[in-house]
């Protein structure tokens, strides 16, 4: 998992920083480390350790935005299909084909999202192709309608069948423009080798500097972790649960 494996590198490059000043530390004259020079370093690493924390910062608080907007409007497809369902069995008998055609495009929908779970029949290839949504609306707009009443729902089902497709695009769109993080993180990485370097130079290595350095070590891998979960909201261990579409799959099933 990319979150997992941006964790354990995070983790790591503090440290490889750490060790890095050790070493440089051991082979530095002794001038180079007076009180002045390390007071610039400080003032160095303090700089740079701001900007590391401003950019963590911004990702963090941005991310559970995004993966609040995606659930919300995958919520709101879910309750759409519901509608469109209800309208299409309101119309009359007739539309049992249009109905499958939807319960096998929300099936294949669902299983695009959460690729290792069922969510039942999903029909023949040609309905997950890129005008399933354009040929249900064709088909609806073929209904022949024998009163108002079936006007009335032939016009809603279109209706809501345009908000859904715009709405499934929406979320497809939302997902692929996040940020792009691996260049970000890497970054990050390459300042925090640079960062807890300088900190090595501060003083000789012995355990209560490793066990100090360690505790930012996992903060900023930590940070990572929790970035990179909620920018991908259908996967790892923080995903949208797909609790929800399983039911209204199991919904559609009792209905047929």
């Amino acid at each position: 998992m990319l979150s997992v494996g941006l964790f354990v590198l995070a983790f790591l490059c503090p440290l490889l920083g750490a060790a890095i000043g050790s070493a440089v530390r051991r082979r530095l004259p002794q001038h180079h480390l007076d009180r002045d020079v390390i007071d610039v370093i400080k003032l160095a690493m303090g700089l740079m350790a701001t900007v590391v924390a401003l950019t963590l910062g911004l990702l963090i608080s941005s991310a559970p935005s995004h993966h609040a907007m995606i659930e919300g409007e995958y919520k709101k497809i879910m309750a759409s299909i519901v509608d469109l369902d209800q309208y299409l069995l309101a119309y009359g008998p007739e539309t049992q084909p249009l109905r499958t055609h939807e319960r096998h495009v929300a099936a294949h929908t669902f299983k695009r999202r959460w690729l290792d779970e069922d969510f039942g029949p999903t029909g023949p290839p040609s309905e997950d192709g890129p005008n399933r949504f354009i040929d249900g609306q064709r088909q609806l707009a073929q209904l022949q309608p024998a009163n108002e009443a079936q006007r009335w729902f032939q016009h809603q089902a279109l209706q809501i069948s345009v908000e859904l497709a715009n709405l499934h695009w929406l979320v497809v769109s939302q997902q692929t423009a996040t940020a792009p993080l691996v260049p970000i993180f890497i970054l990050i990485f390459f300042s925090a080798i640079a960062i807890f370097a300088g900190f090595s130079l501060y003083a000789p290595p012995n355990a209560t500097l490793l066990a100090i350095l360690v505790l930012p070590a996992l903060a900023i891998a930590g940070a990572t972790f929790l970035v990179v979960e909620l920018n991908n909201p259908f996967s790892g261990l923080l995903k949208i649960s797909s609790q929800g579409a399983h039911g209204l799959m199991q919904t559609f099933a009792r209905s047929f």
